[in-house]
């Protein structure tokens, strides 16, 4: 795991700068703290940051080929590098160290950039090829791993995080017409940035960079089926699964220093620390991240978890006195707004973990690979409500928030959430979707950022992601957004800028390639049994692995109890000054309004104005247009 830049310029007798590209890596010093390494061609620079994991003594990079011909920085790791080894090997490549970063010199040399197919693992990486006079940039096939890239002042420039392109000096003029996307969102999906000239690689693509042309490309993606193609043999894929994802657990355990796993308390990290007990004879050291407030805390489920493996476990705590330092650090490390506040704990986690080991293993990607967030049964309850008559479906949502108008605190928030589902549900699939991603209504929002035109909307985003998807049912619809845009535009996002922060790797069996193919092709009746989700987990790994309390826990979030500390009086002052001074960023009677709604009890928006207060602060602190 490390940091990678570089640049090219077009101009083939422009010389390229030691001290441009060694800036360019200073400020991604904190993904690779092992060690630094620099390739200056004439007109090209190519720049790396090491974290070491594997290889320790002899995995420096950029690394050669053994005639110069090619060079390589790389970010992240090939899990099946041993098994790519030896076949290469077989065909009679010599290899002078003992790390996944030549297998990909001597795997380009052998199959050119089909080489992509044949890794299993995370990464971003940036090849030059002397002979043909190109620079190779690929990025894994989910988005584990970051790639930013510009064409500037006639210069192909790339890094890790947008940081090194700025540290080359690339152009820092932010774009207003992201905006809308970002507040339904909670980040901006790839191929945007908030930055006009500053574009993501998106997963599963590569570029090629040659006599001034950037050229962009597709390796892989997701299946393309229909409904008609699902597998519905249930005992096939228990058994494909079970054997898969033990395998997944077993080679990203491959590591030459110490680590462990986060362990949130939930079904999917559970499985990942019980499988990875069985691989290894010591105990694994696992991290959990709990709450003072004990409704947002799952540190208890955790430890039951450690105990049944006898985990070497540590337990830290988040409060909201973390806040300002939580809000500096993400503004530092996303180069950019991104609201998902599930990236608090995350930081945390990582910053702790960092202590004690070098690498984990983590749960993430589950929800989304097998089905399991609560919104895949919202989709299954919406085609049930549906069968109700209009006039009924239609008086029931209006009803709950009448009835819930003069509660306050935990039973409206309920209340409302249930009328939302209800109101959601008579909506078609992209309007319902719209409305669960987005932490206020439409209505509101519009309110807030006023006259939209000109701006991308969720709408046309929505459209053109989806041009591809062929599915009809909204239960497979909600998965291929997920993995096309929620899953490395904000799970994956957060999880790489928080962990690398704290110069800590984290790998993820459920991301498998092997595991999304397969389930992707799953039916839906196969992954949930009425309301119950994640039944090929609890069938083929957990109800061998799990105490009965877990399994039967409900299902909750990794979220952070934001509304609860923004009605703390120093938080709400300190939130309504930064938001309702200076230049605004909306209508601030509106902005008011929610963060008094807020305090009362009487709407839950400290998810909205988290992200508010990350515009905002950007905005003022970082670019102007």
């Amino acid at each position: 795991m490390c940091g990678i830049a570089g640049y090219i310029h077009f101009e083939k007798n422009r010389p390229a700068s030691l001290d441009v590209i060694r800036r360019m890596t200073d400020v991604i010093s904190h993904r690779g703290p092992d060690g630094e390494g620099f390739h200056i061609g004439h007109n090209l620079a190519l720049g790396h940051r090491r974290l070491a994991i594997i290889d320790l003594s002899s995995g420096q990079q950029p690394m050669f080929s053994d005639d110069k011909k090619i060079a390589l920085v790389f970010n992240g790791e090939i899990y099946n590098y041993i098994e790519l080894r030896e076949e290469l090997i077989k065909l009679g490549h010599t290899f002078h160290t003992t790390s996944d970063t030549e297998v990909i010199i001597h795997a380009y040399r052998t199959w050119g950039a089909d080489c992509q197919k044949r890794f299993n693992g995370m990464w971003a990486f940036s090849l030059w090829d002397e002979d043909k006079k190109q620079l190779f940039l690929s990025r894994d096939r989910v988005g584990e791993k970051p790639l930013y890239y510009s064409v500037q002042d006639n210069t192909f420039i790339f890094g890790s995080e947008i940081k090194a392109l700025l540290a080359y000096g690339a152009e820092a003029a932010a774009r207003s017409d992201i905006a809308e996307l970002y507040l339904t969102l909670g980040f901006v999906p790839a191929p945007y940035t908030f930055y006009k000239n500053i574009f993501q690689l998106e997963p599963g693509k590569y570029l090629i960079v040659k006599d001034g042309e950037v050229a962009e490309k597709s390796y892989w993606t997701l299946p393309d089926i229909t409904e008609e193609d699902l597998i519905k043999d249930k005992t096939y894929v228990e058994n494909e699964f079970a054997v898969l994802f033990n395998d997944a657990v077993r080679i990203r355990m491959r590591s030459d220093v110490a680590f462990g796993a986060f362990l949130s308390g939930g079904l999917d990290s559970s499985c990942v620390v019980g499988t990875m007990a069985k691989h290894t004879q010591k105990p694994v050291q696992t991290f959990t991240v709990g709450f003072s407030n004990r409704q947002f805390d799952e540190s208890h489920l955790a430890r039951q978890v450690a105990e049944r493996f006898g985990t070497d476990h540590h337990v830290g705590t988040v409060n909201s006195g973390d806040f300002d330092e939580a809000l500096k650090k993400i503004l530092l490390h996303f180069d950019e707004p991104f609201g998902d506040d599930s990236a608090i704990p995350t930081g945390f986690i990582s910053r702790y973990a960092s202590q004690f080991v070098k690498m984990v293993l983590t749960g993430d990607g589950g929800d989304e690979v097998l089905s399991g967030y609560t919104t895949y049964q919202g989709e299954k309850f919406a085609a049930q409500y549906r069968m109700l008559p209009r006039p009924v479906r239609e008086m029931l949502p209006r009803f709950i928030k009448l009835t819930a108008y003069p509660l306050r605190g935990n039973l409206r928030y309920k209340m409302n959430r249930i009328a939302g589902v209800l109101q959601s549900s008579n909506l078609d699939f992209k309007k319902r979707l719209q409305s669960k991603l987005a932490s206020l209504p439409q209505d509101s929002l519009r309110k807030i950022i006023g006259d939209a035109n000109g701006m991308i909307s969720f709408d046309a985003f929505y459209d053109d992601v989806m041009k591809d998807c062929r599915f009809r049912d909204s239960f497979y619809k909600l998965m291929f957004f997920q993995h096309k845009v929620t899953l490395p535009g904000d799970m994956l996002t957060k999880v790489d800028r928080m962990s690398m922060a704290s110069s800590i790797e984290t790998r993820v069996p459920f991301l498998d390639y092997r595991i999304i193919e397969l389930m992707y092709r799953v039916h839906k009746n196969i992954k949930t049994r009425k309301y119950v989700n994640k039944l090929i987990l609890r069938n083929a790994v957990a109800n061998q692995l799990l105490p009965q309390d877990l399994l039967n826990a409900p299902k909750r979030g990794f979220n952070v109890p934001l509304r609860e500390w923004f009605k703390q009086e120093n938080l709400n002052g300190r939130i309504r000054e930064i938001l309702l001074n200076g230049n605004g960023i909306g209508n601030r009677d509106e902005i008011a309004k929610i963060i008094d709604s807020n305090k009362k009890g009487a709407l839950d928006a400290g998810s909205f104005i988290w992200m508010l207060l990350l515009l905002k602060q950007w905005m003022n602190h970082s670019h102007k247009n």
